[in-house]
């Protein structure tokens, strides 16, 4: 994660909108070439790849110029493996990994991503905490709560969750579901959605408050 990332992240919702008189499609692929994007349809479903790597899921039928739209970009995928898990899960938890492993070698050839087997939660920890350092870079201010995930919010281990906020924005940095199209892995995100899915934050002492609203933000 760049502070270039996060600043293009952060524009998308205020970048020009298209006009009423020309195709969306066509807009988009132009603003893409532009900035150096491309679609992705493998990885994960009916995503971008941006020119920095990363890959953008989005609603709508553009992620330029919608102020309501909600913005997910996605910079880390882990599959959770549970070492304590009995022998019957066992055996399912191997023959996902026989093909997810082929989807996760796919990931890391792709430009500016890198592959690590067996990794930790402290590996995970360490690429949060590093994306974290830039988020707080660009907005010049640390997170406004910074908490563990939830068991409900992701599979796998308990991953911390920062939260920041504009003035009409969210940003959430931790681990995001995987709802499709694999449904056993973690995302590792930014989330940038608008403070309309919850504009005001839980006290820090309510847990279950500050679990759904970091949901309403991270989950897609």
């Amino acid at each position: 994660m760049t502070a270039e990332a996060v600043a293009e992240l952060i524009a998308l919702p205020t970048a020009p909108r298209t006009p009423d008189d020309v195709d969306t499609f066509d807009a988009v692929e132009a603003e893409m070439r532009q900035r150096g994007w491309s679609w992705q349809h493998e990885l994960v479903t009916d995503s971008y790849r941006t020119g920095h790597g990363h890959l953008l899921c989005t609603e709508g039928e553009s992620p330029f110029g919608d102020p309501d739209a909600r913005h997910f970009l996605v910079f880390g995928e882990l599959y959770p493996v549970d070492p304590d898990e009995d022998e019957g899960e066992d055996e399912i938890s191997t023959a996902n990994g026989q093909w997810l492993y082929d989807f996760m070698d796919s990931w890391q050839q792709l430009p500016g991503w890198t592959g690590r087997r067996p990794a930790t939660d402290q590996d995970c920890e360490a690429v949060l905490a590093q994306a974290a350092q830039v988020v707080t870079g660009h907005l010049g201010r640390a997170p406004e709560r910074t908490v563990l995930s939830a068991e409900s919010l992701a599979m796998g281990p308990a991953l911390t969750h920062r939260v920041w906020r504009t003035d009409t924005h969210a940003l959430v940095l931790g681990p995001a579901p995987d709802n499709l199209p694999y449904g056993y892995l973690t995302h590792l995100q930014l989330s940038y959605t608008p403070l309309s899915c919850g504009p005001e934050l839980p006290p820090a002492d309510d847990e279950e408050g500050l679990t759904e609203w970091i949901s309403d933000h991270v989950d897609w």
